[in-house]
């Protein structure tokens, strides 16, 4: 699993590192072709995108959100992988 769960007063937020988003990725298939700093091409079939996260960045919702939207996955599926 991706996240690890914190809770804060009432509400939920979940998070996790970018690295181990990016390792889930690159287990479902997408492979880094080049990489500039913090900057990486990713590869899957004719896909291409730009992972721009330092490893040990904490991605919250939004980010999760876009994340999942650019790599042609729900929230919830990215968080299996």
């Amino acid at each position: 699993m991706l996240s690890v769960g914190l809770t804060c007063g009432n509400w939920w937020a979940v998070l996790a590192k970018a690295a181990r988003v990016l390792a889930a990725l690159k287990r479902d298939g997408w492979v880094e072709t080049r990489r500039s700093g913090s900057h990486r091409v990713l590869v899957k079939g004719d896909q291409q995108r730009v992972w721009a996260y330092h490893d040990g960045v904490d991605l919250g919702g939004p980010a999760m959100s876009r994340i999942a939207r650019d790599y042609g996955y729900t929230v919830d599926e990215l968080r299996k992988l």
